[in-house]
């Protein structure tokens, strides 16, 4: 493999972090609107965010990805592929995320939005002020994990023609003849930047753990 393929294949790596970052950025920012509402008292705005977290944690991102890709042209929105894919994974990731910071909220101790009640501050306060600094920590190791799996799933843009990195793999093994080398170096690449997230999140994961025992 020369450097012509090896540049090929960096140029689908590129694409492969763009991608990842645009569904995780999106995802932590509908994520967050998904959480709160998730844990509000008003079934108005709750029922649909267990709704939304339903259809796409129960749906394989392969079909989402479908969906957007061929789906909204058929509404008027006619996307170029990395938008459609981008749509695609923000909404799966603000559902993930979503219900990763609901349980974060869940958790932090009743006794906090009580105290900051008895501050006399405002629900908006005592969610953005209180809470959700709390609940960031808690859900942090979590985080890094999906974003290990997103990063992983942005691999599944190849069955929609978009060329990230899995597809440049495939695109160069079928010119070069020799799948076990090129495959060897995307697989490399994707261990590379999913393996030190991985110990990253475990590193959170013990900290956490060995604050708790104290």
């Amino acid at each position: 493999m020369g450097i012509q393929e090896l540049t090929y294949l960096l140029q689908g790596l590129l694409w492969t972090l763009f991608l990842t970052v645009i569904g995780f950025v999106g995802g932590i920012l509908f994520g967050i609107v998904v959480a709160v509402l998730r844990v509000s008292p008003s079934p108005w705005l709750r029922i649909p965010m267990i709704c939304w977290i339903g259809v796409f944690q129960g749906t394989p991102l392969l079909m989402q990805l479908f969906v957007a890709y061929f789906g909204l042209p058929l509404l008027g929105f006619n996307f170029p592929a990395w938008a459609a894919v981008s749509v695609a994974l923000t909404a799966h990731a603000s559902a993930f995320l979503g219900e990763i910071w609901r349980g974060a909220i869940q958790a932090v101790p009743s006794g906090q939005s009580e105290a900051a009640n008895a501050l006399g501050l405002p629900g908006w306060s005592r969610m953005v002020d209180v809470v959700m600094p709390q609940a960031f920590k808690l859900s942090l190791p979590a985080t890094v994990g999906f974003l290990v799996q997103l990063l992983k799933g942005t691999s599944l843009a190849a069955i929609v023609g978009f060329i990230e990195l899995t597809r440049a793999g495939t695109i160069v093994s079928n010119q070069i003849y020799k799948p076990l080398l090129v495959f060897g170096v995307v697989g490399a690449l994707y261990c590379a930047m999913c393996w030190p997230l991985s110990l990253w999140g475990r590193r959170l994961e013990q900290r956490m753990a060995a604050g708790t025992a104290k």
